[in-house]
């Protein structure tokens, strides 16, 4: 049988390749699957996708109407598939529900001590010869609060390595975990965990309850030097909000691997275009922001474990199995 697979970078294809080798054939594609794409896999049974397909109704009856049966996507998150249609389809869905939660936390870390330290402006400033100090002060970690919002697999990634800083731990989730509390996490309603914290951390997934859990109220509520990392899904933050208290000069620095309106605009390359997003253009020119664009993931270690799965949810679908990854059975 031969795969689809849309969304693939060029680091990722040699190792789709390898790891389909003698099993099935694998077509790669570096486009996004949308509307516009879904026709390609028409006579494809198996299509697999990326975090930031389209996998709307619409989309999943084009793919439907051609002959796909099962969607594999390689990600954790699914809320850009609408799960409900895919069932009246009959159609299997599948995703992957864990892989290196160290990539993330340690990406996360990396923004944060990016803003804090100021080293894209320090590297810009290097680049042309300029190595004054000015404007370049960050601040140890050590001894100050660090709020975690999110104590899950990545939560506690990032939390644990918040403890090897030596600072106070404050969490936030609707589950305690015990590996935080016995680091020494206090776990607060999220209010005071905004109003307290030196260093804020998004890890929580994007559902309705969770979507801009970050708002207007919640960033007033922040202290005017706070640290702001979001690696996990751009939908926790209201990002017009956010813009609003950046132009009125809060907030020591904001990282952000994450964007609530990425979705075709991550991923791909708009250097030479209009930039469309007034709000993405305005958050770019902060000189305390860092955007990255959604690659907290893509370490060799997590990209390997995630199409590993992906090949055990497509032999689980022809073997007519059920896993952790199922997200709508046959």
């Amino acid at each position: 049988m031969e795969i689809l697979a849309f969304g693939v970078t060029a680091d990722e294809e040699p190792l789709l390749e390898r790891a389909f080798a003698d099993r099935h054939e694998i077509r790669c594609l570096d486009v996004f699957l949308s509307e516009d794409t879904a026709p390609i896999a028409a006579g494809y049974e198996v299509v697999s996708s990326s975090v930031n397909a389209d996998l709307g109704g619409r989309v999943l009856r084009i793919l439907a109407a051609g002959g796909t049966k099962m969607i594999a996507q390689r990600s954790t998150g699914f809320n850009n598939i609408d799960l409900d249609e895919a069932r009246r389809l009959g159609m299997t869905v599948s995703r992957v529900s864990s892989y290196s939660p160290y990539s993330v936390a340690e990406f996360a870390w990396t923004l944060a001590m990016a803003v804090n330290r100021r080293i894209v402006r320090a590297s810009n400033r290097t680049r042309d010869f300029d190595f004054r100090l000015n404007g370049l002060m960050g601040r140890d970690m050590h001894g100050r609060t660090v709020g975690v919002l999110g104590t899950g697999r990545i939560g506690e990634a990032f939390t644990r390595i918040a403890h090897g800083f030596g600072m106070n731990l404050l969490g936030w989730d609707v589950a305690r975990n015990e590996a935080c509390l016995e680091l020494g996490m206090k776990y607060v309603e999220k209010e005071e965990l905004f109003a307290s914290s030196d260093l804020i951390s998004l890890h929580v997934p994007l559902l309705e309850a969770t979507h801009h859990i970050v708002d207007a109220a919640a960033l007033g509520l922040m202290r005017d030097d706070v640290i702001l990392v979001n690696s996990s899904r751009g939908g926790l933050i209201d990002t017009d909000a956010l813009v609003a208290e950046l132009r009125a000069g809060r907030f020591t620095g904001v990282g952000l691997d994450v964007y609530e309106a990425e979705a075709g605009v991550f991923f791909t390359d708009k250097s030479l275009e209009a930039v469309e997003d007034d709000t993405l253009a305005r958050l770019v020119t902060f000189p305390n922001v860092v955007v990255t664009s959604h690659q907290a993931y893509y370490t060799a270690d997590a990209v390997g474990q995630i199409i590993e799965a992906t090949v055990s949810n497509v032999a689980d679908f022809l073997a007519g199995r059920r896993s952790e990854n199922t997200l709508v059975p046959s």
